[in-house]
């Protein structure tokens, strides 16, 4: 299944004048080599932002003074007029630049516009001060939005600063400094205590401890031994170590997180899509509703005075720009993807908060996801008709055609591979096991299900032993069988505990025997669970769940869980142990693997959601009472800044309350 037709299911993107504006808030100020700049130069950036202001601030106070405290009797005529509109330019230049270039590409009904109209219509009525004070504190919001926005971008990128530009490695024994971009797969890198590690790789000492908390928000050091896989943004904490390339450079699976947040932001939510197509209806509405107001009392009352109503006209569309919510709902989505990103959970786009806020059932996979997914060979039992050691030393070679995590427990209890053993055509059966040719005789490895897919009779009852089984037959007869233990995670019981607090079903829906899947449920308090299931049996319970109209999260690791996570209303994928197939599929990623992540997960969608909706409440709530006001005479232009300005701050504000919360 495509990426694209994960995203069709929640709608496509909506391009707009919108986007473009938010693609320029959030650009980063960053030198000729990509890099940001430090942090002087960002406090220039910041000043320099607001210089214009600054400027037409001074300019307007010294006019008040002219006008009201200090009269200057050369202040009148023209040049009281070329004062205010020397005050104006800083700050209104860049708004009629940016409203001609809307018109320009089509869209004519932008919020620059409307400032544009309303300013320069206080021009024209002699309303100086206020035309001037209007433009300003509309440019000073901007600028907010501009850095909060900028802020909120900032956090969801800061894994940009764990990639190294530059990697140690070792030619020869000699240590050479190249970009990280050109290591090769096989590359030896020397890191150093306190380095951070650029490419994915297997760990070549025999132990080190590294910092992952670039790739899962935990801090807790995590112990590798020889042999185990390294991830690049990791940061060495002890003694040397050497790392042997395995993946190149953009195909790590930090360089894949990369991706993900980065394309995050273009997948909107249904309130932001929501807001942008009524933000293009209500805007031109708004604009026709002033001409109303200024030109229809003329037929209706008697004293009727252009000037007076011109200026109602202008203070409702001043209060009618809807950049509070156009801002505001965006930034909100940003923070919520920022605060999930810091703690380890990915979204794949802003629309999968909302669905997460809505979760009602949580279907969950058995190995891997709510277990260790390590297991141990616990007891081989076979018939006394066949060698044990010739028979283990097949299913060894056997189970390692396979990824699963039941293929490397028989290999930690056999040992190395017999190489003089020939395996032909070899087949991997779904949901059964493996076949294969040994010495010209049939090899089954595999469940109880496979047995009887190929007609082997066996004395054993499966359902009668709790832990998972392995079955094996040889030359059409049945060998015997293996037991194997898988451990429960330590943070399942905290996860299934939340999960239950926050009134969600939870399912559980495994391949493995049903009595262990039965045993695992009933320790955690799981309400629901079905063992033995083919990944086609996994589909048809989830459909059975979403045809009862329940919004489901499935929560996967496996190959085989991919069509599930596809299905599903919102697919969530295990990130250190899962396939990439599943993790390309899911709309959300838990980077290392805890289930507690799950609730997290789904408490950050519900606090976003509130956060944008208590910002739409505010911003039609407030504006709704001025633009009345306005309309009837009894608001200023003072009171129409606060409307938009003012409320625009407020909902700013309040969104980027979300990154500083405690989940």
């Amino acid at each position: 299944m495509e990426h694209q037709h994960i995203y069709d299911k929640q709608g496509k993107q909506i391009c707009c004048s919108l986007e473009e504006k938010i693609n320029k808030k959030t650009e980063h100020h960053s030198d000729d080599d990509g890099h940001d700049h430090d942090h002087s130069s960002e406090e220039k950036s910041t000043f320099q932002m607001f210089l214009p202001a600054i400027i037409s601030f001074v300019l307007l106070l010294i006019a008040i003074g002219f006008d009201n405290y200090f009269t200057q009797n050369w202040f009148t005529g023209y040049i009281r007029i070329a004062w205010y509109v020397v005050a104006y330019i800083p700050v209104g230049f860049p708004v009629l630049k940016e409203a001609f270039e809307s018109i320009k590409k089509g869209d004519v009904f932008s919020e620059f516009l409307l400032m544009s109209i309303a300013t320069i219509g206080a021009f024209a009525i002699a309303e100086f001060p206020e035309g001037v004070a209007v433009m300003l504190f509309y440019a000073i919001g901007e600028i907010f939005q501009t850095l909060a926005v900028q802020r909120a971008k900032a956090n969801i990128k800061t894994l940009l600063d764990q990639r190294p530009d530059e990697v140690t490695i070792l030619e020869n024994n000699v240590a050479k400094t190249i970009k990280a971009s050109t290591a090769k797969i096989g590359d030896i890198i020397q890191l150093k205590a306190g380095e951070k590690l650029g490419l994915d790789g297997e760990l070549l000492s025999d132990t080190a401890s590294f910092n992952t908390a670039a790739l899962t928000g935990e801090s807790k050091p995590d112990t590798k031994a020889k042999g185990e896989t390294v991830l690049a943004g990791m940061i060495n904490l002890n003694s040397v170590c050497q790392v042997k390339v395995t993946v190149a450079y953009s195909d790590s699976k930090l360089s894949k997180i990369l991706e993900m947040v980065q394309d995050a932001t273009s997948k909107k939510a249904p309130t932001e899509l929501f807001i942008r197509k009524f933000a293009k209806i209500y805007t031109p509405i708004v604009v026709a509703l002033a001409v109303a107001i200024c030109l229809l009392p003329i037929f209706f009352i008697e004293n009727y005075q252009f000037n007076d109503w011109l200026y109602r006209a202008l203070i409702f569309l001043v209060i009618s720009c809807p950049c509070a919510l156009v801002i505001s709902i965006p930034l909100g989505y940003f923070g919520g993807i920022g605060a999930a990103s810091k703690n380890g959970i990915l979204f794949k786009g802003s629309n999968f908060l909302d669905v997460m806020a809505s979760v009602q059932n949580v279907v969950m996979d058995k190995t891997g996801t709510m277990t260790e997914g390590v297991f141990k060979v616990q007891e081989v039992v076979f018939n006394s008709d066949f060698n044990k050691e010739d028979i283990l030393k097949m299913v060894n070679a056997l189970e390692s055609q396979s990824t699963h995590p039941v293929a490397t427990a028989i290999h930690q209890f056999v040992g190395d591979i017999d190489t003089s053993i020939v395996l032909q055509n070899v087949e991997e059966i779904s949901g059964h096991g493996l076949k294969a040719n040994v010495k010209g005789k049939e090899l089954l490895v595999g469940n109880f299900k496979l047995m009887d897919k190929f007609s082997i009779a066996y004395d054993v009852d499966p359902s009668s032993i709790v832990y998972t089984l392995i079955a094996v037959a040889y030359d059409k007869k049945f060998v015997g069988y293996l037991t194997i233990a898988d451990s429960i995670k330590e943070d399942a019981q905290i996860t299934i505990d939340k999960l239950k607090a926050l009134g969600i079903k939870t399912t559980m829906l495994s391949g493995d025997k049903n009595t262990v899947v039965q045993f695992v449920a009933q320790k955690l308090g799981i309400t629901n669970a079905f063992g033995d299931l083919l990944p086609e049996d996994k589909v048809n319970k989830v459909k059975e769940i979403i045809a009862k109209n329940e919004t489901v999260a499935f929560v996967g690791d496996g190959v085989n869980d991919a069509p599930v996570v596809a299905l599903s209303s919102v697919g969530i994928a295990m990130g250190g142990l899962g396939s990439d197939a599943t993790i390309e599929t899911a709309d959300v990623v838990i980077q290392d693997d805890k289930p507690s992540k799950i609730p997290l997960a789904i408490n950050i969608g519900k606090q976003t959601k509130k956060i944008v909706w208590q910002n739409i409440i505010l911003a039609f709530t407030v504006k709704a009472i001025v633009l009345v006001l306005g309309a009837g005479g009894l608001a200023t232009m003072w009171e129409a800044v606060f409307a938009d300005v003012g409320v625009a701050l407020l909902a700013i504000l309040n969104a980027v309350r979300i990154q500083r919360m405690k989940f």
